[in-house]
This record gives C-alpha cells, structure tokens and sequence, in this order.
C-alpha cells in the first residue's frame, strides 16, 4: 500500500502501523526527510516516487525549498498520471486535516 492511499483511512487500516506518516506536528523539513526516505527506501519506508513526491510537495508547501528541488527532479522521471496521483494524495491529507498548512 502506498503513502498516498493510506491517506483514505488512516485509522482503520492496520497495514499503515509502523509505516512513517505525514502528521500535523511536522515542519516542511521533517516532511522533507520523510520525502526523502520515500524516495530512497530507506527508515523503514517502501521506495515510493509516488508517495515521495506528495510528501515534497507537502513539505513544499510547508515552506521546504528541498523539497521543491526534489519534487521538481522526481517529476522528471514520473508519467504525468503518477505526478497527478501523488498531487491529489496531497489533496486528501490536506483536506483530512493530517498535514495543516501555514497561512
């Protein structure tokens, strides 16, 4: 399962369990290194371009310039169907209230 779907259920579905998450109390830089385990492999995290560039993008968000470079770089080798998916994964961690953006 991907970061991007456990977004859908986060409670209920224990697979998510242990699996590093984006939460409300992270700045844009610890979503940047979430981002980047993501993309790696690595801290216990599957490799996920997907799910790496929606947390980017949330770091991005969050005021990570990182995170805008890495996204910008990973968009480059993802189909526009990908990029689209990890930006509505966004959306919906947005929307859920997991990850609260600065005014």
């Amino acid at each position: 399962m991907n970061a991007q779907e456990m977004a859908h259920d986060l409670q209920a579905n224990s697979e998510t369990e242990g699996l590093p998450l984006p939460t409300t109390d992270m700045s844009g830089d610890d979503l940047f290194k979430l981002g980047m385990m993501y993309s790696a492999g690595s801290g216990g995290c599957p490799m996920d371009r997907v799910s790496a560039h929606m947390i980017f993008n949330l770091a991005a968000m969050k005021g990570s310039i990182e995170a805008r470079v890495y996204r910008r770089e990973m968009s480059l080798e993802m189909e526009r169907e990908e990029i689209a998916e990890a930006q509505k994964a966004a959306r919906r961690y947005i929307d859920m209230g997991v990850v609260r953006l600065a005014a």
